[in-house]
């Protein structure tokens, strides 16, 4: 996606503004480094709204967060955020399937132990996402899409990318024991992620591609970084490593080529024969002739 999310939509229940809803969720939002959490900040400064200091604030990984805003306790987050405050959704599940239906990752907004506002998020998909799809299914790549979104959002995602292979509504352990599991298969698996719950999967695969416009902690976890934050930046730097491991191969040959031929000559097999020494300053000229030879292959690789 684009790394940019925005709320879409703001649904608070009766009894409740938007506005007040926004501002509660802002505020708890204020100690989170989420990307949805950015979202849902910069809406609330869109609107101009004023935001509290939280307190007690608690980041539970994969869920949401919880802490006490203005004298109200308060919770934002997923589903699984609610099943572990034992908060019932029943009468919200209905229309936050709707919301997902539409592409939207839905946040529920609990205070007092009641769910008081839906906040639909959306992140575009970026223009070159298709065509970096398609051009690593065509180079023979496995493709899985792994996210902690809904189910629903995911299929949507997946279906407008021809991606059939999908793990959705995962925590970020759960991220890490799926590319084990690949790997456990003899897969060799490159994972690509922008969060902060994707650090671990990162880590854990034999490729971490980092996108550079996501988080710190994921550019650290990452053997690659994508400046643009572009998945075809994946498919030029596995062009690159293919190319640069043959470019050493050839730098190799010329190396030992150089010697191969040299050494003996030099040692004087030729002598016997036809009379012939390698003289100090054509070894010389040789030796330096190898170096230009491995350099000039290497600088080619500029026009990748």
């Amino acid at each position: 996606t684009e790394g940019k999310p925005r709320v879409t939509h703001l649904e608070a229940s009766s009894g409740n503004s938007e506005s007040e809803a926004l501002s509660l969720a802002a505020s708890l939002e204020k100690g989170s480094e989420h990307p949805l959490a950015a979202a849902i900040m910069l809406e609330a400064h869109r609107r101009g709204l004023e935001l509290s200091e939280p307190s007690d604030f608690e980041s539970i990984t994969g869920k949401g967060v919880v802490g006490k805003v203005a004298g109200k306790r308060a919770a934002l987050g997923n589903l699984r955020l609610l099943e572990h405050l034992t908060v019932d959704a029943s009468a919200v599940r209905g229309r936050a399937e709707e919301l997902r239906t539409t592409g939207q990752t839905v946040v529920f907004l609990v205070v007092d132990s009641r769910v008081s506002a839906l906040i639909g998020i959306s992140d575009p998909v970026k223009a070159s996402t298709p065509e970096a799809i398609q051009e690593l299914r065509q180079a023979g790549i496995q493709l899985v899409l792994v996210t902690g979104d809904s189910r629903t959002t995911a299929n949507l995602v997946a279906q407008s990318l021809g991606i059939t292979e999908i793990e959705a509504d995962v925590l970020p352990a759960q991220k890490v024991e799926i590319i084990q599991r690949l790997q456990a298969q003899g897969r060799f698996v490159a994972m690509a992620g922008d969060g902060i719950n994707d650090a671990p999967a990162l880590a854990q695969a034999q490729v971490g591609i980092a996108m550079g416009t996501g988080t710190d902690i994921a550019i650290e976890s990452a053997g690659v970084t994508s400046v643009k934050g572009d998945l075809l930046g994946i498919l030029r730097a596995k062009a690159l490593s293919h190319a640069t491991l043959g470019n050493i191969r050839q730098n190799l040959f010329f190396a030992f080529a150089y010697n191969v031929l040299g050494i003996p000559i030099a040692a004087g097999i030729l002598y016997p024969f036809f009379g012939l020494l390698l003289s100090p300053m054509i070894a010389s000229a040789a030796m330096s002739l190898s170096s230009v030879s491995v350099i000039g292959n290497a600088l080619r690789l500029r026009k990748r």
